[in-house]
């Protein structure tokens, strides 16, 4: 991929962001997903070639710290438990009664194992609500339900990877699933990451205090966001959940200790940008990449998976929110629709379907294509179903 690809990238990403800055029921993602589908039929993009490493290491860090220190930590609090069940037995729930569900009703459509069921149903377990939390607090002017929306997607990324290797890893070797070494690994490399980044967060809350200078300070978070990610890595425990604790933990200094607003900012200022042009890159990106995956026999079956995944989802956060007293009065029937729409796919579905890619073997290629579908069908309709259904839902 050349600079030149890069500059005209993030030009037709500024271009898009400027129109459609008012239109804040059409979700920006949605619409460069799309535009890089056409950019695809273009030779000049047609060639540019994505790559996991790409996304994982230079994309993520930036995108999940500036998510994370910008993340309310009294929303974290009050919503503790909802967004750590969601994004830990949740998941792995989801994966399991998703994968099965795949499996049981591939037969007329397709020869699948069922390690490659699993397989699918891992790649489409994270979220990616990148603007929705915006227009659900626009919509519907309740933070909660937004606050747990990126709460969870900021945590569930990173257990989703952990998920993911392990399956991956069975279905290359073609071994069976084993309940207890899925759940070893995944506790080990999740409370792996999660402990080094709060680690790394707390040091990065009392460094900054060691200059004045808010440029430096600036300095000190790229340094942090990239550094704790790849350490982690380094390490063999999770980067993805290291960088976004790193994250959380500035969140709670900002709310107890660190009171210069200028600070922030100045953090904001930088991040923002960051951010912005991330995302352009990234959702153009997805659509040149995935328009080579898209013509196959088996748009039918993605759009059963797509509806599955819903379908769980929604099973899932209303059954769970009532058998817990506490979270039975704070998240009512309309609330756990919203959730269910809200977790559209996105960023870290790309990147694990990429890494599948990377490893070959096995049932991969039609995995790689439904993957792809269910995530497109995914990104488009309940983007652009939000707002109404906000309105609708939140307004009655």
């Amino acid at each position: 991929m050349h600079t030149t690809h890069f500059i005209l990238l993030i030009f037709i990403g500024y271009i898009v962001f400027t129109i459609d800055r008012k239109q804040e029921n059409v979700p920006v993602p949605t619409i460069l997903v799309v535009l890089g589908i056409g950019l695809s039929l273009l030779p000049y993009f047609a060639s540019i070639e994505v790559t996991k490493d790409m996304i994982y290491h230079i994309f993520l860090p930036p995108l999940l710290f500036s998510s994370a220190y910008r993340f309310p930590s009294k929303g974290f609090k009050e919503n503790a438990g909802i967004i750590g069940f969601l994004a830990s037995a949740g998941i792995i729930l989801t994966v399991i009664l998703l994968g099965a569900s795949i499996f049981a009703l591939s037969g007329p459509f397709l020869s699948l194992s069922f390690v490659g069921a699993l397989m699918i149903a891992a790649i489409l377990t994270p979220t990616d609500p990148v603007s929705v939390t915006s227009i659900l607090k626009n919509s519907t002017g309740n933070e909660k339900i937004a606050d747990v929306v990126e709460g969870e997607s900021l945590i569930n990324d990173g257990t989703s990877i952990v998920i993911f290797t392990v399956l991956a890893g069975m279905l290359t070797n073609g071994e069976s699933f084993a309940p207890l070494s899925f759940l070893g690994e995944f506790l080990l490399v999740s409370l792996g990451g999660a402990v080094i980044g709060a680690l790394v967060g707390w040091l990065l809350s009392k460094a900054v205090h060691f200059t004045h200078n808010r440029e430096y300070q600036v300095m000190l978070s790229v340094v942090v966001a990239f550094g704790v990610f790849n350490l982690a890595e380094y390490l063999h425990v999770s980067g993805v959940l290291a960088t976004v604790f790193a994250g959380i933990l500035l969140s709670f200094e900002f709310g107890r200790t660190i009171k210069e607003n200028d600070l922030r900012d100045k953090l904001d200022g930088f991040w923002n940008v960051i951010e912005l042009t991330v995302l352009a890159l990234i959702f153009l990106l997805i659509g040149i990449q995935s328009a080579q995956h898209l013509v196959f026999d088996g748009w039918g079956f993605a759009i059963i998976i797509f509806l599955l995944s819903l379908i769980l989802r929604f099973l899932i956060i209303f059954s769970t929110t009532q058998f817990f007293p506490h979270w039975r009065h704070r998240i009512n029937w309309r609330e756990s629709i919203l959730l269910t729409w809200s977790g559209l796919k996105g960023t870290m579905s790309i990147y694990l379907i990429l890494d599948l890619q990377s490893k070959g073997g096995g049932d991969v290629d039609m995995i790689l294509s439904l993957g792809f579908a269910a995530v497109l069908i995914s990104l488009i309709i309940q983007s652009l179903g939000i707002y109404p259904l906000s309105k609708k839902l939140m307004n009655q």
